[in-house]
Formats: C-alpha cells, structure tokens, sequence
C-alpha cells in the first residue's frame, strides 16, 4: 500500500523571475517619456501578462516535468501524495497563449496525462489561487470526467482576468455542464471561516458525489493573508485544513502543484502547512472567528443553486440565485474613485509592496506560527483492547496499552464514578481507557481507541477525567443509543448524538444535539450529515479534545464510521479519543486506520441522503445556526442567524 510523500523541484527553475525589476527596466520605463507612438506601442507590447527571458522555455519544461514526474510517483504508488514546487505557475495558461505569467498549464497537462496514461475517468482540480485559472477551465468545461473547482476574487467583473465566465453561473458546457465550479468571491478580506465554509457547503458535498480517483490542487498562496495581490486574511493553518478535507478523497491520491504567492514568509508558511499535512502530522487549531461573512454566504448560495440541476447532493437545495448582492452598490461607488488593480501591476507590486504592511505582517505571522505550532507527540496511536488475541489485527503503528496497576489506576480516576463498574472485565476495560486518556492528555500519544462493554460509564468517567484535567471544550459524539448524565449548562462538553430513535425537539439546545439518522444500506450516504451539519459545528466550536463513542444501536456502517473519525481529526491538534462498544474486530480495524491515517480508509459508495435525512439536517440547521455560525450556507440562514 502506498505511503509516503513526495517533493519535487529545481533549483533551476529558480532562474525564472521577472528580468525587468531592476535599474535596466526603470530605465527602460525612463525611456518611455521621449518615445512616440509606435515605439511605446512596440515596448508596451514587450511587457504583457508574460515575461520571457533566455531561460522561460527551460524553466516552463521543468515545471511540468515535475509535474508529471509527481503524478507518476503518486499512481505507481511509490509514494502516497506530494507536491510540486514549481515555477512558472500554470493555470492561466491556454491551449495557444501563455498567460497571466503562465507559460505551460501545468496542472491541464497534468491532468490530460493521468488520464491517457492510466486510464482515469474521474480527476477533481482544486484552484485555491486568488485568481481564477480561467486556463483549466477553458481546457476541460465541456469534459465530464475532470471536476474544475476554483474560488478567485472576482469583485463583480472588476479583478483580473476580468472575464464574465469567472462568476458562479458558468457551470460548464455541453457533457461538461456542472463539472466547473466557481465561487467568486465580491470582496477582500475573506478568512478562514470563509474558505472553510465553501468548503463544507460546496466543493466536500459535490467531491464526494463525484468521486476523484486522483485529486490535482492548484496550490496558489496570493490567497493567504499578506498577500498584495489577493489581500485576503486566511492563515497559513487554514491550508492545513483544506489539504486535510482533500486528502479524505482518491484514497489519498493527492498532487499539489503550486501557483501563484507574492509575500514570501505568507507563501513559505503556508506551503510548509500544506506539506506537513500530506506528511500526516497533526493539524494546528484553526484561528479566527468561525462566522463566514455575508458576501462569502450570497456566493455559497448562489453556487449551490447553480449547480443544484446537476448534482444529488443538492437537489433539495431551496435558495434560489442572488441578484442584488450587499457588495454591488458599494463597488460601484468605489469603481468611480479606484482603477481595481490588474494583474500585471500586481505582479510589478510585489517589488514595490508597502514595505510597512510587508514587515507588518511579517511580525505577525512570526508570533502567530509560534502560537498554533506544537511538538509533535512520539506515538500516533494507543490502544486500550480488551481482547488480547486482537492486538495483532490492528496497524503496526498502533501502541497497545495493557492494564494499569492498582495504584495508577486510583490515582487517575479519583474523584469519577469508578464504583459504577462492578465487573472484573468492565474494570480492566476502563482502566485501560483512561491509561491512554491520560496519554492523551500529557500529549504523549495523538490519538486512542479504547474497547470498552460498558461505553456510557466508559465516556462519562472520560469526559469527567478531561474537564477535571482543565479542558475547557471537548466535543463528544455519540453513535448509537445511550445516556449520559453530564452537566452542559458551562459549555465545557459539547454533546452530539447521532441515533435511530427520534427525540424531542425540545432536548436539543446549544449543547445538546440529537441528530436523527437512517442509514441507506450499504451505501454510504452519511457524509451529507458529516458536512453539512457535523463538521461545521464543530469548527464552530473549536474543542481542545474530541471524543467519539460508537455504541449500540449504531445508525451508521463501517462506512460512515471511517468517514466521521477521518474527517474529525482535523480538529483539536488530531487529539481524539474513541471509544467503542461494539468489539467487531473490523469496526476496531476500521478505526485505527483512520486515526493512524497511513492510509485513507475506504468509505464505501457513496449514495445521496434520503429526504428524510435532508430534512432533519435543515431542522437541526434551523434551530442551530445562530449559535453555530458556520451552518448558515444561505442569506436567510445568515439573517436568521445575526
């Protein structure tokens, strides 16, 4: 199987630069006050979107060869993801023109040869540049088997390139009709919540329908915070989130290719975020407010509804397309006063950047990166099994904690309802949960699997041990029917119980949520409930620790238990806790995988939720959205939620 991650670069492509930001150029542009028409004609000429020098075709040749030697490294399997760093970028590029300092598209080529050399019918490109890749778009919007995702300030028409088909109604042409996406978004500033927001409510639930055999990301960083050009606000973490989202597809089959980025400690942080995500190192907390905007909301609608005729996972979407949008009237009033820049001048801007806002941010990504980045803990993954014979089953990197002496364990459940198990084994399960709780704790293990015959005294005595340690927010999810007897009134737990048997409504409350949920067979259609509702309350509430209990009566497979536990471990620096009833070696399997995330777990085929299913997600987003910020994915649930 495969693992592994691969980097890949020239030191040559290095060489690539723009030749005329030195003395030479300004006297060129000196020379340009005596010059008549047709000579500013010829040097205007000389100076568009592209810059070539004696070294452009070299460089152009090595950026896609690292390209495609990065696709071949990852669909042979000597290696499980990796990324390109590469220069010329590639993604504004077309089938006859360089553009936008794109010489060859990198990322179209790419994708064009894992299709003809292995067989691919199904690729997902993600554009994560500030600017739309209208190159990609143009190669592969009549083409079903490619997926062209991109987000891209837009600002109504008026950031380069300029184009009307950068907006959220261009969804593809002919047999290509829904497999381009784009989120425009109509004003700087976007942040974290804001991505991951488009995130959850666009590009996961389609991804997932579509089903990527191979994932190719247009890793532009003019995205991140700093950056002249995009002057957005996102975090170098917040590409560590992504990466993490992405990773869950293709089994794992992921090849980032980078694009643009013009201020360098922005663009360095955020590649080394990348990096050490496909790398598998734990995530750092997300910073920020988690509340998207009201413009990035109106752009999240107004995709959903273009895409609603061509896509399963939205054919109950109710919101309809946008017209008057809040940043309309203010643009124009600012286009009277502002020429918005183009591309070009942004790129002679990143030599003559405000050298203030540059030191600016400079100091405040060095404290920042100090604040989120954490030593990493020796050991990934414990075990707490009750069954010896089934340590060997389990990954090779799993630890396998055995019972704790008499001693140890009073001093760690002191003060917790230890009387409450009577039974020699219910005993020996639960000291050896709260051994690698603690673990867990001292950040000596990552992450944990406990087996345990009596889960609900198991996560009450668990989550007591947490608050008594000095946590202030872990979220527990339940699967399956069982009782807690907990305190939520502080906000300190966050209990989601996710069961067959429907609750009232009246139990649910900021702290206290019942998800009803019927599983489709053997397919897996729980990943609607995952990202529409799950993982955005979750971020919302941002835990220090996660606990995950899968009990009797589980509502969801295998399946949709790989998916819930992969996708979480983007939370609290990968510090996860689960704890399962149920002692099926393949469910203990199952989870390991994905807590140990060698490799991507199989989540089964998917399949659309019911309208049953549909409908309780809309009611518990209905009833939660204003205190769960990132639920709101339409302006009514934005004005419900203010």
């Amino acid at each position: 199987m495969a693992s592994g991650t691969a980097l890949i670069y020239d030191d040559e492509m290095t060489s690539y630069k723009l030749l005329w930001d030195d003395s030479e150029y300004l006297e060129v542009v000196k020379s340009t006050q005596t010059m008549n028409e047709e000579e500013l004609r010829r040097v205007s000429g000389n100076y568009d979107a592209v810059y070539f020098h004696p070294n452009t075709y070299r460089c152009a040749k090595l950026a896609v060869g690292a390209t495609l030697q990065l696709i071949d490294s990852v669909m042979s399997g000597k290696v499980l993801n990796g990324m390109a760093l590469v220069r010329p970028p590639g993604h504004h590029s077309q089938r006859n023109a360089a553009n936008g300092f794109c010489v060859f598209n990198n990322v179209a080529i790419a994708a064009q040869y894992a299709k003809r050399k292995y067989g691919l019918q199904r690729i997902l490109i993600v554009d994560w540049d500030v600017h739309h890749g209208q190159g990609i778009q143009y190669v592969f919007e009549e083409d079903p088997s490619v997926l062209y995702y991109s987000w891209h300030r837009y600002e109504h028409q008026k950031f380069w390139p300029l184009l009307r088909e950068s907006d959220y109604d261009a969804v593809g042409q002919g047999e290509g009709k829904g497999f381009n996406i784009n989120v425009p978004w109509n004003k700087v500033g976007m942040g974290n919540s804001d991505y991951l927001a488009a995130f959850f409510h666009v590009l996961l639930p389609v991804a997932f329908e579509f089903a990527p055999e191979l994932i190719l990301v247009s890793s532009g960083y003019d995205s991140g915070i700093g950056d002249p050009e995009g002057q957005m606000n996102a975090t170098p973490e917040c590409f560590a989130h992504l990466t993490h989202f992405l990773m869950q597809l293709a089994n794992g089959r992921l090849c980032a290719v980078l694009e643009g980025g013009y201020h360098l400690k922005s663009l360095s942080e955020s590649v080394c975020m990348t990096v050490k995500t496909l790398l598998g190192d734990p995530l750092p907390l997300i910073s920020g407010n988690m509340a998207p905007c009201l413009s990035a909301i109106e752009s999240i609608q107004n995709v959903r509804a273009a895409h609603k005729p061509y896509w399963k996972c939205l054919m109950y979407e109710e919101a309809t397309p946008l017209q008057d949008l809040s940043t309309k009237s203010q643009q124009m009033m600012e286009a009277e006063l502002i020429q918005t820049s183009t591309h070009p001048v942004a790129e002679q801007a990143v030599g003559t950047a405000n050298s203030d806002e540059v030191i600016k941010t400079d100091r405040f990504l060095e404290s920042h990166m100090k604040k989120i980045l954490f030593p990493v803990p020796p050991v990934k993954t414990a075990a707490a099994i009750v069954s010896k014979a089934d340590a060997h089953l389990l990954p090779i990197l799993v630890q396998v904690e055995m019972e704790m002496n008499a001693q140890q364990l009073k001093t760690l459940i002191s003060g917790v309802d230890a009387e409450l198990v009577t039974e020699e084994k219910a005993l020996l399960s639960l000291q050896n949960m709260v051994a690698v709780l603690d673990k867990i704790l001292k950040k000596e293990v990552c992450n944990g699997i406990a087996e345990s015959p009596v889960a609900s005294v198991s996560t009450t005595v668990a989550l007591k041990h947490c608050i008594g340690f000095g946590l202030q927010r872990v979220l527990c999810i339940v699967v399956g029917d069982m009782d807690l007897e907990l305190d939520l009134d502080d906000g300190k737990i966050l209990l989601i119980n996710i069961c067959q048997k429907r609750r009232s409504e009246k139990t649910n409350s900021k702290y206290h949520i019942s998800l009803h949920w019927k599983e489709d067979g053997e397919k897996n259609n729980f990943s609607s409930a995952v990202l529409g509702f799950i993982l955005p309350v979750a971020y919302s509430y941002q835990p220090d620790l996660l606990i995950i209990v899968f009990g009797p009566n589980r509502s969801i497979g295998i399946n949709g238990v790989s998916l819930l536990t992969s996708l979480l471990q983007g939370l609290a620096k990968s510090q996860s806790l689960v704890v399962i009833q149920d002692t099926e070696i393949k469910l203990v399997q199952s989870v390991a995988k994905a807590l140990t995330a060698v490799s991507t777990p199989d989540f089964g085929a998917y399949a659309p939720a019911s309208q049953e299913n549909v409908l309780e997600i809309k009611r518990l987003r209905d009833q939660l959205q204003q205190e769960w910020k990132m639920l709101q994915c339409s302006v009514k649930d934005w004005i419900s939620g203010t």
